[in-house]
């Protein structure tokens, strides 16, 4: 997709755009000589997702355009507040929004806690609506306002709601934006639409969730940025209220050569289906959850150790603890877990915790069973090398009591 300079001088806020699909966005908006602002949480680097909003800024720069980036959490309604006013101030105004910041959970009813509920609704769903709304009067002002949700085709079939319900109504809630949006915004001259890609994309989020081997099966980023580029470059009082697949914009853009986007040329007839796309989940995408997705007898085992932990978590066990633990396991069962011992009963989950740790454990996840197990204390653990601690290491040590316990209940 070649550059036509359209977007040079217009500002766009982008969600989530320190890496990944934002970011890919963001640069090929800077090759125009756009402004992004780079809206996402990550101002210090995560243990297992390159890239920082600073990061993203520098390459932004480096791609020729001007970068603002601002450390927020959608949820937070004041941190958007001043985020989007510290953007006009800048730039002037905003004159596209891009909804591209998600939390995901491909977890069942059962599977899925209520934090981790709560926190795709309050990113997906309000985190849109809440971000939309506080940059509606700027974008009233311009000349070429454009919101676009990275979220599916508002598909009704009950094959997509199954097997991960919280997750696609969380989804689902940002497409329903663009129903009501683009009709509620057609008279200030807002074109809302929803971008989605057909085939996996291959990020470090998603090869933390589904593992390195899915990559060659896959998208690279880029397809998702130049398809965004070709909707956000049109006229938004003519397009608006659709739901775009990243492959059918290109080729109405006169792109043939979807091939250049596979990761891996040797398998680009074999790319993986993303959800939502067809009528019913196809054949392959089920296999991906069966073959793709890491889930060998190690992972099985670290779900269900702390399975086992939370039916020994009570209130009173919390309030002696009052912390929150990320788990970044490397080794043969490399992942991220998080065992919240500070609100409520106690409850864990896979992935980042949903807020700031007290405490961040790396080890390789031999070390790990040993010290859930009992036969590795916490504290010869750091000591030798075993165990690195960022953050409180105080708290990081009541584990060795913590287990002490857990281990004569389990």
């Amino acid at each position: 997709m070649i550059n036509t300079g359209k977007l040079n001088g217009l500002t766009l806020f982008i969600t989530g755009a320190s890496r990944g699909i934002g970011k890919a966005i963001a640069l090929k908006a800077a090759k125009d000589g756009a402004n992004i602002v780079v809206a996402a949480k990550t101002a210090i680097p995560h243990p297992k997702l390159p890239g920082t909003i600073f990061t993203a800024a520098q390459e932004i720069e480096e791609a020729g355009g001007k970068a603002l980036a601002v450390e927020v959490d959608v949820r937070n309604e004041q941190q958007i507040k001043t985020a989007v006013e510290e953007a006009a101030k800048k730039f002037g105004g905003i004159d596209i929004l891009v909804n591209n910041a998600s939390a995901i959970s491909l977890t069942n009813t059962v599977e899925t806690d209520m934090k981790r509920y709560d926190l795709m609704d309050q990113i997906n769903t309000r985190g849109t609506f809440l971000v939309s709304k506080e940059c509606l009067p700027y974008l009233k002002k311009s000349k070429h306002a454009h919101i676009l949700n990275i979220s599916p085709p508002l598909n009704m079939s009950a094959g997509w709601f199954s097997p991960s319900l919280a997750y696609t109504m969380a989804k689902y809630g940002m497409s329903m934006c663009v129903l009501g949006m683009h009709e509620e915004f057609r008279s200030f001259g807002i074109g809302v639409n929803a971008l989605w890609p057909r085939t996996l994309i291959h990020t470090a989020a998603t090869e933390m969730l589904e593992g390195k081997e899915v990559e060659k099966y896959s998208r690279k980023p880029e397809i998702m940025g130049d398809a965004a580029y070709a909707l956000l470059i049109q006229d938004p009082k003519s397009i608006t209220g659709n739901f775009f697949i990243d492959d059918d914009v290109l080729k109405n853009a006169g792109i043939t050569n979807l091939d250049q986007y596979a990761c891996n040329i040797e398998f680009k007839d074999k790319l993986l289906p993303d959800g939502f796309v067809d009528k019913d989940p196809p054949e392959a995408f089920r296999k991906l959850r069966s073959s793709f997705i890491k889930n060998d007898p190690e992972s099985k085992k670290v779900d269900f150790l702390f399975s086992v932990i939370q039916k020994s978590l009570n209130e009173e066990l919390v309030s002696k603890t009052r912390a929150m633990y990320q788990f970044n396991l490397t080794g043969e069962n490399s992942g991220s877990w998080y065992l919240d011992l500070k609100n409520a009963s106690g409850t864990y989950g896979k992935g980042e915790a949903p807020q700031k740790a007290d405490a961040t454990l790396t080890m390789d996840s031999k070390n790990f069973f040993a010290l859930f197990e009992g036969k590795l204390k916490a504290s010869n653990a750091y000591m030798m090398g075993k165990l690195k601690i960022t953050g409180s290491l105080q708290k990081a040590i009541k584990l060795d009591k913590l287990m002490g316990k857990l281990k004569s209940k389990m």
